[in-house]
């Protein structure tokens, strides 16, 4: 490396220089470093003499007698002490970040939008009396974003004259506080600060997290910043930018009214969608240079609206930058493990390239030969690698971020299956019918009225701020409510795992209503958030079955007025729950009294489909009788359809007895034995199972006595084994017994 100073002699001193509160570096040769150590010397009138700005060396000249090599090739480090000594603020740019040197530099994102907060900000700075604005607003909203913005305008010049030449430090409290082992110590650098501030009239001062200075380094018989800087501030010596968010501000600054009157809240809200696409497409250049890809439009809008919509718990911009940011680092990623070259791949390489190419004339230069041996050998590796991408990258496309990466962040961060539908999917949908019928036997309309709610969230129809859909399902005990939403969650939801269940007899009293949505502030139980609204949060997409709910108290059913609604609800926390991609089913056996009454439960006799009608008719009109003795109007007119079951038939019967034999089947498949069940177990089956008072659920348990325990004891006595097929019959005495079917032929 060639001296900066002669352009002739080999660099051998690195010399640091504090410029902007930025540190800047330069390479001289020995002759340099003596010839400006005299001069040096010279203009600050000798060893003890003070210098000032206007007379200072040039390169802030500070030389050192340390002779230890650096790892640029061999060129010798020289302090920045002396450097620190010229500067207005060593302190300070210590402690601190020099946001308008960095924007001088190109090292802050833009910025877009915001323009009226900025406006409002600038206007606070220009008053002649408690000039100190406070930027107020939830995480992530962008009050960061806005302080950067006005230090870009100060380096453009397009500010007032007041606040032109102006510098904005980003004061790091926390490691101010870090290291202060000793009393007194933070205190100290507070001081420091204070009176750097007092001397540097130019310098703003930004705090971010302003919450942090009330009480920050406070101890027992100590002062603590807030404290400290309340005289500067009213003498106007300390020139001071705050952020906060409104729940800090409200719990640390406004009860310190003496420091609250010094500072000018400035509001600063959620952008709109169409604000927060254009702060994207401004900041969008900078992620496709880091992570090398395209980012379209399309991604843009979708990283916006998508994260709006499915990301409730964080706010714009900040939400979509990170989705943003997510999708194109995947599509980096899975671009590396599958070997895709890039054109954006070829550029890397060429940059690399060139890095070592540097490196190697340096240490060259510098006479570092071993050094300059080994890049020389990491050059012809690169070259390699070069060369064999720039022949793989020949027709290769770029790498697009398009809405379908953008969708799969979503849905990996909420759970919620927000990516483009594929053809599989539209085939399941429009199968949905079909696959709940499997599993629930009888109840078309039931099926037929979910599933067609389903289609209409899925394709974008239904209000977006309300679930699903919100069902009560009607009917006597045993006739499948409880079973269809366990079949939706498992057809539709990814598994029965996402169903939320919760037994509305256990919220009867008064007091237990709160276990539903967290005990307030104070009680009980508030720190463990409510059992309905803490499984909604971890699980966003899921069926909540509300069993038996007109046992509920009256209290529940206010909430869940708005939670049909309007989709979302406040738990005891502040914290507000989205519903919005939530099928929300209430089962009642409200009327059941009035449906016996009105057809025969149990073997019922279909002559016809109008007799059926009719009967189902009948049946409806009962219940919804009995519904409006029991829940309000108001309750009844939120719900998006009541759903009257049917009563269940001889075939809907055998249907039932046919889908758990078939569980029982796959169970002994696991074991290879094979299982037939012939007409005379089925008709004793269903006699045995079926009750005309509690349905088809008795079915369960006649199939566990009399087929799992006849299986059972032939499989221990060995009558049956793996290979054979088990056939279950009733013998002469009424008896259900199993036969292998080795058995069978050997007899006939």
């Amino acid at each position: 490396m060639i001296c900066e100073r002669c352009k002739q002699n080999p660099a051998r001193v690195r010399v640091d220089e504090m410029v902007n509160g930025r540190r800047v570096q330069h390479y001289l040769c020995q002759s340099c470093v003596d010839e400006l150590m005299g001069a040096a010397m010279e203009q600050m009138g000798g060893p003890d003499g003070e210098g000032t700005p206007e007379n200072s060396p040039p390169f802030g000249f500070a030389p050192n007698t340390n002779n230890s090599a650096s790892a640029a090739g061999g060129v010798n480090t020289a302090t920045a002490e002396r450097q620190a000594k010229h500067s207005k603020t060593p302190t300070l740019d210590q402690y601190g970040r020099d946001l308008t040197a960095e924007a001088a530099e190109g090292k802050l994102d833009p910025a877009a939008g915001r323009q009226r907060e900025l406006r409002r900000v600038i206007t606070v700075l220009g008053r002649r009396q408690k000039n100190n604005p406070v930027l107020i607003g939830e995480p992530g909203v962008g009050k960061t974003a806005i302080v950067e913005g006005l230090a870009r305008r100060i380096n453009e010049g397009n500010v007032p004259t007041a606040l032109r030449g102006k510098r904005i430090v980003s004061l790091n409290i926390g490691g101010m506080v870090a290291g202060a082992m000793f009393r007194g110590q933070f205190e100290q650098r507070i001081k420091s600060i204070l009176e750097e501030l007092r001397k540097a009239p130019e310098v703003i001062v930004f705090i971010d997290e302003l919450h942090t200075v009330v009480g920050a380094g406070a101890a027992e018989g100590a002062v603590g910043a807030g404290d400290m800087i309340k005289p500067a501030l009213a003498r106007g010596e300390l020139h001071c930018i705050g952020a906060t968010t409104l729940d800090e501000y409200r719990k640390h600054v406004e009860k310190d009214a003496a420091l609250e009157r010094r500072f000018q809240p400035v509001m600063v809200g959620e952008p709109s969608v169409e604000e927060a696409i254009e702060m994207l497409q401004t900041v969008r250049g900078n992620y496709e240079a880091h992570h090398r890809v395209e980012i379209t439009d399309a991604a843009v809008e979708a990283a916006v609206k998508l994260s709006d919509r499915y990301i409730n718990d964080r706010f714009l911009p900040d939400k979509a930058i990170d989705v943003m940011d997510e999708a194109a680092s995947a599509l980096r990623l899975d671009a590396t493990e599958q070997g895709i070259v890039s054109p954006t791949l070829v550029a890397d390489l060429e940059a690399e390239l060139t890095d070592i190419q540097s490196k190697k004339e340096a240490a060259a230069t510098a006479e570092d030969y071993e050094r300059a041996a080994k890049l020389r050998q990491q050059e012809l590796v690169a070259q390699d690698k070069l060369e064999k991408a720039r022949v793989e990258a020949k027709g290769a496309s770029a790498l697009v971020v398009a809405p379908e990466q953008i969708a799969q962040v979503v849905e990996n961060w909420t759970g919620v299956p927000v990516s483009q539908m594929l053809e599989t999917e539209r085939q399941n949908l429009r199968n949905l019918e079909d696959d709940l019928r499997k599993r629930v036997i009888g109840q078309n309309e039931a099926i037929g009225a979910v599933a067609r709610a389903i289609r209409r969230s899925r394709a974008g129809l239904k209000d977006p701020k309300r679930p699903i859909g919100s069902f009560l399902f009607l009917g006597p005990t045993g006739v499948g409510k409880t079973e269809l939403a366990k079949s939706l969650a498992a057809e539709l939801f990814g598994g029965e795992a996402n169903l939320i269940r919760l037994d509305m007899s256990e919220y009867m009293e008064p007091h237990t209503v709160a276990r539903l949505f967290g005990s307030p502030p104070g009680y009980v139980g508030y720190d463990e958030g409510g059992q309905l609204t803490e499984q909604v949060r971890r699980r966003p997409y899921s069926v909540i079955l509300l069993d038996e709910v007109e046992k509920a108290h009256p209290e529940v059913f206010n909430a869940l007025l708005q939670i049909m609604d309007d989709g979302r609800l406040t738990d005891g926390q502040g914290r507000t729950v989205d519903f919005k991609n939530t099928v929300v089913i209430m089962t009642s056996n409200a009327g059941s009294t009035e449906l016996k009454r009105a057809v025969r439960i149990g073997f019922s006799t279909r002559k016809g489909e109008d007799e059926r009608d009719e009967q189902h008719e009948a049946m409806r009109s009962k219940a919804m009788e009995g519904l409006k003795r029991m829940f309000r109007p108001e309750f009844i007119n939120r719900i998006d359809q009541i759903v009257v079951f049917h009563s269940l038939g001889r075939e809907d019967l055998y249907q039932i007895v046919d889908l758990l034999l078939a569980q029982v089947r796959s169970r002994l498949g696991e074991q290879g034995i094979d299982l037939v069940v012939d007409d005379k177990a089925r008709d004793f089956l269903l006699r045995e199972g079926f009750d005309e008072e509690y349905g088809a659920r008795p079915l369960r348990r006649a199939i566990q006595t009399y087929v799992d325990d006849t299986l059972a004891d032939a499989l221990l006595a060995g009558t049956i084994a793996s290979g054979q097929t088990a056939v279950l019959t009733v013998n002469d005495e009424g008896q259900m017994v199993v036969e292998a079917q080795e058995v069978l032929q050997q007899a006939a």
